[in-house]
């Protein structure tokens, strides 16, 4: 699935990277690089990451990510339906193998008692036993063997029928999971889309209430309330989080605006230190973040955070 995936990204982007690199000799003044014949397979990868790792702006757009979505969401379907069909043949072969060998069975008890019918009445004939003692005998075992024999096909079909039931089980929560999943992708699209914090806290709400353990969905919703000036509200929503996953380093920097917001410079400090120190990454984001303004002249701080220039400042803002 991941490499179809992989297959279908550079199918698409193949083009715009051809497009931008011609554009870029263009402005530089130079020709067009002739395609090189004959290229190997791992070549033609190594340039295509070159021509990736190069672009100055994204090469799509909210359309061809809502169609990437659409494709992984039919191939997941696929994939579900393809699992269902393929269970359904092996059971299918289960129970006529099963069925062949249960008429076997019952052609040998029967043949056996023919065979042994036919001894009886030989014995009868030179005098050894009657044949109604011979029938009787015959007729017991031959009945045991079936009792024996039904019983322990039953046994069989009905671990299958278990079977089937807990695989049919499986498929239809993995079915609803995909269909959950789905509209979850489809909302956070819409929230991406979002400049109001009111409609993105709106549509968070929306997540929540389908997987109120989303973590994601939670820091958010506290980012957004942090927006509208609401900073108890803010903090609660990051000690949610934090209860559900004490280590997410996005819930502890959420907390952290909350207090440097509300005056709160020692605990912010606190859950600042304990962000970077699960994401690194934060350290420069905290240094542009507007919600420490009020920490620019506190040392501790500065000795924490990685401060830039204004120019750089407004670049990371922009991205």
């Amino acid at each position: 699935m991941i490499s179809r995936c992989y297959i279908l990204l550079l199918c698409l982007f193949s083009p715009l990277l051809a497009l931008s690199q011609e554009d870029q000799f263009a402005q530089e003044g130079q020709s067009t690089p002739k395609p090189v014949q004959h290229q190997q397979p791992l070549q033609k990868h190594l340039l295509a990451e070159q021509q990736v790792e190069q672009l100055d702006k994204p090469l799509y757009s909210a359309f061809t990510e809502r169609y990437i979505l659409g494709e992984v969401k039919d191939l997941r379907q696929t994939i579900a339906d393809v699992r269902l069909e393929l269970t359904s043949k092996i059971i299918d072969k289960e129970i006529e193998l099963a069925d062949r060998a249960l008429t076997y069975a019952t052609d040998t008890v029967t043949y056996f008692f023919y065979l042994l019918a036919g001894a009886s009445s030989l014995l009868v004939i030179i005098g050894w036993n009657s044949l109604r003692d011979v029938k009787e005998r015959v007729g017991s075992y031959a009945n045991e063997e079936i009792r024996r024999i039904t019983a322990s096909y039953e046994e069989r079909l009905e671990t299958l029928e278990k079977e089937l039931s807990r695989k049919s089980k499986h498929i239809k929560a993995a079915q609803e999971e995909i269909v959950l999943t789905n509209e979850i992708h489809s909302l956070w699209l819409k929230a991406s889309q979002e400049s109001s914090p009111q409609n993105k806290i709106a549509i968070y709400d929306q997540i929540l209430a389908l997987r109120p353990d989303d973590l994601e969905a939670l820091t958010y919703k506290a980012d957004a309330a942090l927006l509208l000036g609401q900073t108890e509200w803010a903090t609660s929503l990051a000690n949610r989080a934090l209860e559900i996953d004490p280590e997410n380093s996005h819930a502890f920097y959420q907390r952290s605006c909350a207090y440097a917001e509300s005056g709160f410079i020692e605990e912010a400090l606190r859950d600042l230190a304990e962000a970077i120190q699960r994401s690194e990454s934060l350290r420069i984001q905290a240094g542009v973040d507007a919600s420490f303004d009020s920490l620019k002249d506190n040392e501790q701080f500065n000795e924490m955070v990685l401060l830039q220039k204004q120019e750089e400042s407004s670049v990371i803002i922009s991205d």
